[in-house]
């Protein structure tokens, strides 16, 4: 208890020391400021005039990323109800519409040789041509309602005819579904296959190049070029 109530008043006894050496330093601060006025408000003013002007730019550059910001998220949305207005007349297409019309947007992009099946056990070849490059082009088209999601289940099937069955360089899996499963996704990663959801296949309809959607969602287009059959 002794040592305690020692070191206590050793610890006031700084604190006091500490105060009054302040004290003192703020005094002696202020008499040589008073007696070199004449050359220390230049320098305090330049310092004002510097925080007021950085504080004002700071406020300006905040309003600024702010604005833009909010831009970006503006221009995002009117994008997607742009891509929703577009996938309206998609989602009234039969399947079979849907394949045509998938057919049609990869001519319009400069594919050639393109046929559609149009039947059922086509082994997930749905449409098939040849990008401008030479590099065949497979491709599944699964017409789901806009809240549906694809499975595992249905890439694995497309995985599994597109190159062994129809030797494609290119595969392509095109839904007006949402999106793909995280397991379809991710399967579709590791064997290059390009998955194109309802945003991504909006974005086609508008007139994004299927060239540019190709890397995407997925890790390219393979790299073998095919000559032209």
């Amino acid at each position: 208890m002794a040592a305690q109530r020692r070191r206590r008043r050793l610890t006031k006894r700084t604190r006091r020391q500490l105060q009054g050496w302040g004290a003192v330093a703020v005094l002696a601060a202020a008499v040589w400021t008073a007696r070199n006025w004449a050359a220390v408000w230049p320098v305090l003013a330049a310092v004002l005039a510097t925080a007021v002007v950085g504080g004002a730019g700071w406020a300006l550059l905040r309003a600024h990323r702010r604005a833009v910001g909010q831009d970006r998220m503006w221009r995002a949305q009117e994008e997607a109800r742009a891509r929703e207005l577009s996938m309206a007349e998609v989602d009234a297409l039969s399947w079979q519409e849907f394949e045509m019309f998938v057919a049609d947007l990869c001519r319009r992009d400069g594919c050639t040789k393109v046929v559609v099946s149009g039947r059922t056990g086509d082994l997930g070849a749905d449409v098939i041509g040849y990008l401008a490059d030479g590099r065949k082009l497979v491709v599944q088209c699964k017409k789901y309602a806009p809240h549906r999601s694809v499975s595992s289940e249905d890439m694995q099937k497309f995985v599994g005819t597109a190159r062994p069955e129809h030797g494609a360089d290119v595969a392509l899996f095109a839904t007006t579904a949402r999106m793909f499963t995280k397991a379809a996704l991710g399967l579709a990663l590791r064997q290059d296959v390009v998955a194109l959801h309802r945003d991504l296949l909006g974005s086609w309809v508008k007139g994004a190049h299927l060239e540019t959607l190709i890397p995407l969602n997925g890790s390219g287009g393979g790299t073998t070029r095919r000559p032209p059959a």
